[in-house]
């Protein structure tokens, strides 16, 4: 299971805010194909949202548990109904960070002018 400071945490809980959960947990509860949509999830957005259906508090910590371990992540957050998990994904920021670079630019080429005396 990947920790957290305080600090990232808070970061990560303020850019959870606005998210929307991506995967449902339901009444068949945290299924193999399940744990593997949320590995999808992870690697694509690196942060996101879970909804876990249920009463049973119990259960949703029993879940969250399991995902971090499994996969390799850190719990974010826990409130009610909704887990937040994160887990870094190095190609993810390979790839922002080739997005982001400026682009090369090259120096301009010179043309031959004939003079005309």
């Amino acid at each position: 299971m990947l920790q957290l400071s305080s600090a990232q945490r808070r970061e990560l809980r303020a850019q959870a805010h606005n998210l929307n959960p991506v995967v449902s947990i339901a009444e068949n509860g945290l299924t193999e194909g399940v744990l593997k949509e949320i590995d999808n999830c992870l690697k694509a957005h690196e942060l996101i949202k879970i909804r876990v259906y249920g009463d049973s508090r119990e259960d949703r910590i029993a879940y969250y548990e399991q995902i971090c371990a499994q996969l390799e992540a850190a719990p974010v957050q826990h409130i009610g109904k909704l887990l937040v998990v994160y887990r870094h994904c190095p190609e993810k920021a390979a790839a922002e960070a080739k997005k982001n670079a400026p682009a090369r630019t090259s120096a301009p080429r010179r043309t031959k002018r004939s003079h005309q005396g």
